[in-house]
């Protein structure tokens, strides 16, 4: 009898966002996948506050199981619009297989880690 082999196909969480805005932060909690499927949600997440300069925008990737080059690419976006407004953007708790991503791909080097404390200040 001949068995032909059966792929597991794991089934990623989709993307959930939390927002929170305090203290001149905008948080926005992912957790899930960040890939080509989620873009229409996080890109509505994203409208209310990237061109807003009187916050600093921190992105917690803590819970992110997956990203992928749009994922990427929606990062390389908010890093560029960002910059183009003098407002500030940080990035905290990025996975260590996300960590690996941004290394190879150079985007480590453009990406400021931390709370956006200084929004406080």
């Amino acid at each position: 009898m001949l068995q032909i082999g059966v792929m597991n196909i794991m089934k990623l969480d989709p993307l959930h966002i939390e927002q929170q805005e305090s203290n001149g932060r905008y948080l926005l909690k992912l957790s899930g996948e960040l890939d080509l499927a989620v873009v229409p949600q996080l890109q509505a997440a994203l409208d209310r506050v990237i061109k807003r300069t009187d916050v600093a925008l921190v992105l917690d990737m803590k819970d992110v199981a997956y990203i992928d080059s749009t994922g990427i690419g929606i990062i390389v976006s908010i890093l560029k619009t960002r910059h183009s407004i003098h407002a500030p953007f940080y990035v905290r708790n990025i996975p260590d297989r996300v960590r690996r991503l941004f290394d190879m791909t150079g985007l480590s080097g453009y990406l400021k880690e931390g709370e956006g404390e200084e929004a406080e200040a």
